[in-house]
């Protein structure tokens, strides 16, 4: 997958980026193209190597199609929170990693519904206030809305739905 400059991307467990430049430049000897990226979330720059943004997970806005998906998941009445905490956050992490806004989406139901239950651990709070920013600005990017709003909508889906949960 290509990227030019103008695109807006994602870039795993960081957000939202636009891609500045498309450059090349000497590495060890050796010239290679990088994409230059600045992340919105807190304006910093981050290169990344063409032939290495695929594996990194470097991805384009979800679709429409992957944004019903991800409601599909706020919206289930079934949490998976069947394991102990060391198993759960590092499937957790795993699935931050992924860059899926699917997967993030999943790991955000599944802390909420957990934080209705019980206090989160200090690790799986931080995890859950950043699948929750990773969520809200990848919709508020892909929709065109205000982050706020989408917010609201997204704490009043997590709350309706986890009403009626289902613990796996």
């Amino acid at each position: 997958m290509t990227f030019e400059v103008g695109d807006r991307v994602i870039y795993p467990n960081q957000g939202v980026g636009l891609i500045e430049e498309v450059f090349s430049s000497s590495v060890g000897g050796e010239k290679a193209d990088f994409y230059r990226l600045r992340l919105e979330a807190n304006n910093s720059l981050v290169m990344i190597p063409v032939t290495n943004a695929g594996n990194i997970g470097v991805r384009r806005l979800c679709s429409k199609k992957d944004l019903k998906e991800l409601f599909q998941v706020l919206d289930s009445q079934v949490v998976d929170t069947g394991r102990d905490w060391k198993n759960r956050y590092k499937d957790n992490v795993e699935k931050m990693m992924t860059g899926s806004i699917v997967d993030v989406a999943q790991v955000l139901k599944s802390l909420h519904y957990l934080s209705t239950q019980k206090p989160l651990s200090f690790r799986e709070k931080k995890m859950y206030d950043r699948a929750r920013q990773l969520v809200v600005s990848e919709i508020a990017t892909v929709q065109e809305k205000d982050p706020e709003g989408v917010e609201a909508m997204l704490e009043e889906r997590l709350e309706e739905s986890c009403q009626m949960v289902e613990p796996v």
